[in-house]
């Protein structure tokens, strides 16, 4: 299953195995067994640390990672191959006594973790977001032995999956009941399990000093205005709900300048890595509520965090980005996960055979309806505009398929189903006022973003849709705070584009910075 390069990859990572391991399996006769079979015993040609073992776990295909004479373990149901094969290499690594890279003081929280734990995650081998959450659940359950963890590949488990009613990943179980659905990272987790976890980073934010800039977000804007701020020697900090921002939700990456493609997860972590090469405090999970603007200029903003913890700041860059944009129609909330999907590489295996629908006829909309008409019975393309918006070479694509049918001028006015999942959606004409129904198993909503800003209408100059009005330097109607990236009123949301406003945010808040008064005059007038 493994080529000679990946082979002779794997085998240098197993050099750092110090722990023998074994890795158990249970097979049946189907021909994914025999598949699975074949890779665990690849796997264990490559080290004489690593032997393969008989089992008789329940799901079959699947296999425990052992470590000999230890109950210290992870299991994968399925065959991690795909996204999830990186995964399958850092089990292997850690359970053979490999140390984590994961912060100290969070790989202590989870020894400390009291109770007992019996985590499982479904996942597909086309999710982008699912290694996160299996791997951050796979070094848990190594760290603390009350801990364990089954990932799951749902659409080889297809019965599971139906009867857990699951129709998004990743999903995870705790305990047999539902914990979290959506991309996790293990800061997140531990703090979902951990009750006193968010006291304890809301008395930890309110020990920080004030800083001299201070950047609320984490995505490439954020991330290039840190930098940058860093680099001219100031104290930095920043404040992001999730490190990564939309680029998390990103399957392919194809237009960053230098790079010909990337995955959105795999560039967040570069984006994370090299801000940490600098200087920057970075306070991970931390939502802002609400910005109160400095009472005179060269005086501290402040901004209020979700968990009642305040940072200050001389400078704020507002790096906030956007999000999936609604239908905002009847259905739509009440069927999210349940049939109502937003990230057609992640959930789209789930609907294999299915019924779906893609709303939106942009770039986004076209590019989904392509991908998922590879793997769905059929799907319907429905568009507001009278006419596609997507490249022509995207729309040459999907006219060319066979099981795609296109839609213009409908507007979708409610999402059907049955209390438990999607059943279908109704549809206006809007040339002609009629009313339609499609029935359908699943609804990908593809029609933009929205930017994060609610929080902002009562503090800064915002735009009739709702983005931050800024000027050619990025500064806001307030002095001293600026804003970079989606959230913004710069005309093209771009990976590049966000990380050049976010440079320039940077920049121009340092300029702001050496012009100021002395610190001893700016306090004395605000006093």
């Amino acid at each position: 299953m493994l080529d000679a390069n990946l082979k002779g990859q794997l085998k240098s990572y197993l050099a750092n195995i110090t722990q023998p391991i074994e890795l158990v399996a249970s097979l049946d006769e189907g021909a994914k067994s025999r598949e699975l079979k074949e890779l665990l015993d690849e796997i264990a040609d490559l080290s004489e640390n690593v032997s393969v073992a008989t089992g008789n776990a329940q799901r079959k295909p699947s296999f425990m990672i052992r470590r000999v004479g230890t109950d210290v373990g992870v299991t994968f149901a399925g065959i991690p191959m795909g996204h999830e094969f990186t995964s399958l290499v850092l089990a292997l690594l850690q359970v053979g006594g490999h140390p984590s890279k994961a912060a100290q003081d969070l790989i202590e929280q989870v020894k400390d973790l009291d109770g007992d734990y019996a985590f499982e995650t479904y996942f597909s081998l086309s999710c982008q977001n699912c290694p996160d959450v299996v791997q951050a659940l796979n070094l848990m359950s190594v760290l603390n032995p009350r801990i364990s963890h089954v990932a799951i590949d749902g659409g080889l488990f297809k019965e599971e999956v139906d009867a857990r009613k699951i129709m998004a990943v990743p999903t995870i179980f705790l305990n047999g009941e539902p914990f979290g659905q959506g991309r996790m990272e293990l800061e997140q987790i531990v703090a979902k399990v951990d009750s006193g976890a968010e006291a304890r980073a809301a008395e930890k934010i309110k020990r920080q000093d004030p800083f001299e800039v201070l950047v609320v977000g984490g995505g490439p804007a954020g991330a290039a205005a840190a930098i940058y701020a860093a680099r001219k020697g100031i104290r930095t900090g920043v404040a992001a709900e999730r490190f990564g921002g939309q680029v998390l939700d990103t399957m392919d990456i194809e237009n960053f300048i230098s790079v010909s493609r990337t995955e959105g997860p795999k560039l967040a972590s570069a984006l994370e890595a090299h801000v940490k090469d600098y200087d920057v405090e970075v306070m991970n999970l931390q939502k802002a509520a609400k910005l109160i603007p400095a009472r005179t200029e060269g005086g501290y903003h402040e901004v209020v965090l979700e968990n009642g913890a305040s940072l200050k700041g001389r400078t704020v860059i507002l790096s906030t980005g956007a999000r999936w944009r609604q239908m905002g129609v009847p259905g739509e909330d009440e069927y999210r996960n349940k049939g109502v999907a937003y990230c057609p590489h992640c959930d789209g295996p789930l609907f294999k055979g299915k019924r779906v629908a893609v709303i939106g006829g942009g770039n986004s909309g076209v590019e989904a309806a392509i991908d998922l008409a590879g793997i769905v019975a059929h799907v319907t393309l429905i568009e507001y505009d009278s006419q596609l918006r997507a490249d022509a070479v995207l729309q040459r694509k999907l006219a060319s398929l066979p099981n795609v049918k296109i839609i213009t001028s409908a507007m979708t006015t409610q999402v059907n189903g049955n209390g438990e999942k999607v059943t279908g959606l109704s549809y206006k004409d809007r040339n002609h006022g009629t009313e339609h129904d499609v029935e359908l198993e699943g609804i990908f909503v593809q029609i933009g973003l929205v930017p994060n800003t609610e929080w902002l209408k009562d503090a800064i100059a915002l735009s009739p849709r709702g983005e931050i009005e800024i000027d050619v330097r990025g500064e806001t109607s307030q002095p001293g705070i600026f804003a970079a990236g989606d959230c913004t009123t710069v005309p093209y949301k771009q990976i590049v584009i966000a990380m050049g406003a976010g440079s320039t945010a940077g920049l121009s808040a340092f300029d702001y910075l050496i012009r100021l008064p002395a610190t001893e005059e700016v306090e004395a007038q605000a006093a």
